[in-house]
């Protein structure tokens, strides 16, 4: 058990390059690791582990997955040895009931949405990680409780990480806007600021939003958020954004903290 509960952040992790470059993105996980100490755990919900069910994997040592192609072989020779903790994943299956969560010993492993993160805000990977898949086939409610189930974690030293972006669009990309946003991107990325810190539990009404099917033409990187939206619900807190920005055009950097 730990005094102080630990926050959860949601973090636009933007191209698997942000683990190799120092940026005020890159900056900001930084000084929040820093800032939050060393968790007993770290439980991450990316969006790259997207498929038809909710599993936490529960491996020893979970592999480093190079989930992505045509980058330098600098992205590709990137490790981060974070060891796992079956007892977190059968702590979550048991605390999340009668939602099913499947045991993953060897299928999965730390995707690059979550070690990109994590090299920059715990870059010994000294802290025990297990990952979250996102179920497709679920709604929005639907991970929005079970963000909620999640929260109690916080009291007993679990760092909870959701990786994604609010604004994730790479049909649009813009090579030459390397720090700034179409004016949909911004407006749709200024209403999920104003809802996260209002009104958490509201956020599954973006669905209406008429920039959404531009900024989210497949909901896989906007749903970890879900997962930070109803922690925030389940403490009664709006989130606080911990850094803001845009790059490429149709990418949010934007990231919350509760």
């Amino acid at each position: 058990m730990t005094a102080t509960p630990m926050p959860s952040v949601f973090v636009g992790h933007g191209s698997p390059m942000n683990t190799l470059e120092h940026n005020r993105y890159t900056q900001a996980w930084n000084e929040f690791g820093n800032r939050v100490g060393t968790p007993r755990a770290i439980l991450a919900i990316s969006a790259h582990w997207y498929i038809n069910a909710t599993a936490v994997t529960a491996m020893v040592n979970p592999p480093t997955i190079h989930d992505f192609y045509g980058f330098p072989q600098e992205l590709f020779d990137i490790q981060y040895p974070a060891p796992g903790m079956p007892e977190l994943a059968d702590q979550i299956i048991e605390l999340v009931k009668p939602t099913w969560v499947g045991r993953d010993t060897d299928s999965w492993g730390l995707d690059h949405g979550t070690w990109s993160v994590l090299a920059h805000m715990f870059p010994k990977a000294n802290v025990p990680v297990v990952q979250l898949s996102i179920d497709a086939s679920k709604d929005f409610e639907y991970h929005i409780d079970l963000g909620r189930k999640l929260a109690t974690l916080r009291e007993q030293g679990v760092l909870i990480v959701a990786s994604g972006n609010v604004v994730h669009n790479l049909g649009r990309i813009d090579w030459g806007a390397t720090d700034s946003g179409y004016d949909w991107n911004v407006s749709f990325d200024q209403e999920t600021r104003r809802i996260m810190k209002e009104n958490p539990a509201s956020v599954g009404t973006l669905l209406q939003h008429p920039s959404y099917a531009l900024a989210s033409p497949t909901p896989d990187h906007y749903i970890p958020l879900l997962y930070i939206a109803g922690i925030a619900d389940a403490l009664n807190k709006g989130a606080e954004v911990l850094v803001g920005g845009y790059q490429l055009g149709s990418l949010s950097m934007t990231a919350f903290e509760v």
